[in-house]
């Protein structure tokens, strides 16, 4: 029943919303005033949360920068990682695979709002989509990045790529680490099967990039990777075998 309300809500709410958005954004209306898109994914997300049984609880409420932009890197099991964060946080955006933005209706409203959607296989196009993104943070916006770059099978966290971190460094903005919990049970990787559960959502320690340069990357990989793996070890128990950055795909960047 939650897979099939869940399904519905989807067709509904983008049918709805995404058209919204996208006239506002034609429209030229300010974003600052009137929020229209905001109000859109947010209203999205809701949704998709309602629909699917799921209660988001959040800890740490208090390190949600509110007085200027960050980057808030988030481990990845499920789509429901996405509602859950985008049911709660502000003014934001997500960096997405280019993927989606050939989704029918979804695609063009995700681009009305703000999404940066992310060319994984071209190396040039990914610097100047993360340069883009950099804008958005100066300007005071929250960007979430998912930095194992697709979503797991479990809670083990697996090897960071740099491209977020760069993006942190370029914009000097801080990097809020994220754990989601609980969002695998909703609907894990493979599936299409939705099930209600409570999806705990950790904001931790910021992590400030001022002075930062580009060479600092890994450093900055290291501690945020570090921050979220502590949490889901002391909090649920989850250790894992695997370490902040690849050998292998170290320096690829999506």
């Amino acid at each position: 029943m939650r897979t099939i309300l869940t399904a519905a809500t989807v067709w509904f709410a983008t049918i709805l919303l995404a058209p919204i958005a996208v006239a506002a954004r034609m429209l030229g209306l300010d974003e600052e005033q009137y929020g229209i898109a905001q109000w859109c994914m947010r209203t999205w997300a809701k949704s998709m949360c309602m629909a699917a049984g799921v209660k988001v609880v959040v800890h740490n409420p208090e390190r949600i920068l509110t007085a200027r932009g960050a980057v808030y890197a988030s481990n990845h099991v499920s789509w429901f990682d996405v509602f859950a964060i985008a049911s709660v946080l502000p003014r934001y955006t997500f960096i997405a695979k280019s993927e989606l933005r050939k989704l029918p209706i979804f695609g063009y409203g995700a681009e009305a709002a703000g999404v940066v959607f992310l060319a994984r296989d071209n190396r040039k196009a990914a610097f100047e989509s993360y340069q883009g993104a950099a804008k958005e943070v100066t300007a005071g916006k929250n960007v979430v990045v998912f930095p194992e770059g697709t979503r797991g099978r479990d809670y083990s966290l697996r090897p960071f790529k740099k491209g977020p971190f760069v993006l942190a460094i370029a914009a000097q903005a801080p990097v809020v680490p994220v754990l989601v919990y609980g969002a695998r049970e909703v609907m894990p990787k493979g599936s299409m099967r939705v099930r209600s559960n409570t999806v705990h959502v950790h904001f931790l320690e910021p992590v400030e990039t001022t002075g930062f340069t580009y060479d600092r990357r890994h450093q900055l990989m290291r501690v945020v990777w570090g921050r979220i793996e502590e949490c889901l070890r002391n909090e649920y128990g989850i250790g894992t075998s695997e370490h902040p950055i690849a050998e292998s795909s170290g320096e690829q960047i999506a």
